[in-house]
C-alpha cells in the first residue's frame, strides 16, 4: 500500500489555506496553479487574497484548459522558478492538479517534463511542497502518484512517483458547487470507473479494495443527486470523498480496459476524459464480468454489493441506467468522425496503453480490441466505419 497524503475535509475548509501553506513551508512565495475556468468562476481570488493577507507573495499560473500538456507543466515550472516559490497550491480539476504537482517536482531541476516521462530519468530529489484543492469529484489526482499528460504529438504519457503527491489535500465541497450538471456526471462517472477497475483488475488486493468499495457506495448514493441538485452540499461532499477514495484505489492497483480505451480515444482527438471513460465502461463492462466465474475472488460481485446490488450480473445494466439517469449522451465529439476502428484499435494496442490492457481481469485478445474499437467509433457522428 502506498502512502496517503494528509487529508482535511469539510465545507469551507479551503478558507484556512494560508495556515495550511505555513504548515508545510515558509509560506513566503506561493505559486497558484489553477484551471482558467476556475479562475473565471471566482474560486481562486479569495484563496489568493487570504495568502496575501497572511504575508505571502503570490503568482497565478492559469494557462490551463482541456487535458494537461507537457508544455503547460514546463511553463508552470518556469513560473515557480521565477517566483522562487517555496510552495505550490494546485486548484481545479485533474488537469490543474497534475500540472501543478509535476511543476512543483521538476522546478527543482532544469530539465523539461518530457525528460522525466515514462521513467526516462528520476525526478529531482527535492521538489517544492504542494497542496491540492480539487474543484471536481472525478480524477482523484490529489491522491495519486501517477500523473498523465500529453506529449507534443498528443499521445498520453505519464510521470509517476510518490514524491509527486501533495503534502496536504483540502477537500472542500463548496469548491465543487459551480460544476455544471454534465461535468458533474462525467467526472463522477470517471471516479466510479476508477474505483471499479481498481478493485476488479488483476492487480487488485484485499488491502486496497475497501477504499474502492467505499468509493463505489458513496458515488452510487450521491451522483444522481449531485447532478440534479447542484447546490446539495451533502451530495457534493460524498462525491468528493468518493473521488478521493477512488484515487487511493488507482494509486495502489491501477485501472484496466475502460481506461485503455479512453486513453486511446484521447490519442486520436480531444475528448473529456470522464466522458470517454464512462462510455468505455458502458461498452466493456458486461464482457469483463463474464470472467467472474473463473475468478476465485469474485471481485465484481463484491463491487456490485458495494453499489447496493445483489449480484455481479446486475452491475452492467445498473451502470448503464446510472449513465442515463445522469443525462449522459452516448455520443463522441464530431472530430471522431474522421477516424476508423483501425485507428482506434492501433492506439489501444500501443505500448503506453498496454499496461491497462494487461491488467484486465479477462484477457483482452486482438479480436476483442477490434470489436470494442468498432463499437466505440459507432458513437461518433457520420464517421467512416470501415477499417
Amino acid at each position: 500500500m502506498n502512502a496517503v497524503p494528509e487529508i482535511h475535509f469539510g465545507a469551507g475548509r479551503a478558507a484556512s489555506l494560508a495556515e495550511d501553506v505555513k504548515a508545510i513551508s515558509q509560506g513566503r512565495r506561493v505559486l497558484l496553479v489553477a484551471d482558467a475556468g476556475v479562475v473565471d468562476l471566482g474560486l481562486v481570488a479569495p484563496l489568493e487574497q487570504s495568502l496575501n493577507e497572511a504575508g505571502a507573495a503570490t503568482e497565478l499560473f492559469a494557462d490551463i484548459a482541456g487535458e494537461p500538456k507537457a508544455a503547460q507543466i514546463d511553463a508552470a515550472a518556469d513560473a515557480a522558478r521565477r517566483l522562487r516559490a517555496d510552495a505550490v497550491v494546485c486548484i481545479g480539476g485533474g488537469s490543474a492538479l497534475d500540472i501543478g504537482k509535476l511543476a512543483a517536482c521538476i522546478a527543482a531541476g532544469e530539465a523539461d517534463a518530457l525528460s522525466y516521462a515514462l521513467a526516462a530519468q528520476p525526478l529531482p530529489a527535492a521538489g517544492l511542497p504542494k497542496i491540492c484543492l480539487p474543484t471536481t469529484a472525478g480524477t482523484g489526482s490529489e491522491l495519486s502518484g501517477t500523473n498523465i499528460f500529453a506529449n507534443g504529438a498528443g499521445k498520453k504519457v505519464w510521470i509517476a512517483g510518490q514524491q509527486t503527491k501533495p503534502d496536504r489535500v483540502l477537500l472542500d465541497p463548496l469548491l465543487t458547487l459551480s460544476l455544471p450538471p454534465h461535468l458533474t456526471a462525467w467526472t463522477g462517472l470517471d471516479a466510479f470507473v476508477h474505483a471499479l477497475e481498481a478493485c476488479t483488475n488483476r492487480q487488485a488486493h484485499p488491502g486496497n479494495s475497501p477504499f474502492c468499495h467505499h468509493a463505489l457506495g458513496l458515488i452510487a448514493g450521491a451522483l444522481v443527486t449531485a447532478v440534479e441538485e447542484p447546490g446539495n452540499v451533502e451530495a457534493r461532499g460524498a462525491m468528493l470523498l468518493g473521488s478521493a477514495y477512488a484515487g487511493i484505489g488507482i494509486d495502489n492497483c491501477g485501472t484496466a480496459l475502460a481506461h485503455n480505451l479512453s486513453h486511446a480515444l484521447a490519442a486520436l482527438a480531444p475528448v473529456h476524459h470522464g466522458l470517454a471513460t464512462a462510455l468505455a465502461l458502458d461498452l466493456t463492462l458486461a464482457w469483463s464480468i463474464e470472467a467472474e466465474a473463473e475468478s476465485s475472488g469474485q471481485p465484481f460481485a463484491a463491487a456490485a454489493r458495494a453499489c447496493g446490488l445483489t449480484a455481479a450480473a446486475e452491475l452492467s445494466a445498473w451502470y448503464s441506467a446510472l449513465m442515463t439517469r445522469c443525462g449522459v449522451e452516448r455520443r463522441l465529439p464530431d472530430a471522431f468522425a474522421a477516424f476508423t476502428p483501425a485507428d482506434l484499435a492501433r492506439e489501444m494496442r500501443s505500448a503506453e496503453n498496454r499496461p491497462m490492457r494487461d491488467a484486465s481481469l479477462r484477457p483482452v485478445e486482438d479480436g476483442d480490441i477490434d470489436r470494442f474499437a468498432a463499437a466505440t467509433l459507432a458513437l461518433a457522428p457520420n464517421g467512416d466505419r470501415s477499417s
